[in-house]
């Protein structure tokens, strides 16, 4: 079952059990599949891939972090709380993160593949990261690493 089928299917059950949290964060991100949809759409492309999914699902993930942070330095505790509780939601449709070890050791094997040996390969590299690792990795953290290695 993709990830999109187990939203809608999750969604359903939410709305029967009345959780209005839950059904409110997963109509975002239906919504955010329907948005990426029409741009596919418009640009003669495929619907939204899992791999897209997971994208956005990262994504979602990564402005309700800054959001919360935003809101407790703010003074606003119970909108951070509302947005940490939409990140709860959001993560449970996202594969487990790497590990610090397994993103280094994936990381090395795509400097391998690109055959990288400086920083200026650093986009090919993140490019083969991208295409192996969607939503396992966060690239943020990603890139440090791989001009770190590649740097040595």
């Amino acid at each position: 079952m993709s990830t999109r089928e187990r939203i809608a299917e999750d969604l359903k059950t939410a709305l029967k059990a009345r959780d209005s949290n839950r059904v409110g964060t997963l109509r975002l991100v239906q919504a955010a599949f329907t948005e990426r949809d029409i741009l596919n759409r418009g640009a003669g492309k495929e619907p939204t891939s899992e791999d897209e999914a997971l994208a956005i699902l990262t994504k979602m993930v990564k402005q309700r972090e800054e959001s919360a942070r935003a809101f407790t330095d703010g003074g606003r505790p119970e909108l951070a709380e509302k947005e940490k509780g939409e990140i709860a939601v959001i993560q449970d449709y996202l594969p487990a993160a790497m590990s610090e070890v397994e993103a280094e050791a994936a990381i090395r094997a795509a400097i391998a593949e690109a055959g990288a040996s400086s920083p200026k390969d650093m986009g090919a590299v993140m490019a083969v990261l991208k295409a192996s690792h969607g939503g396992r990795m966060d690239f943020g953290k990603a890139s440090g690493t791989v001009k770190r290695l590649l740097s040595a």
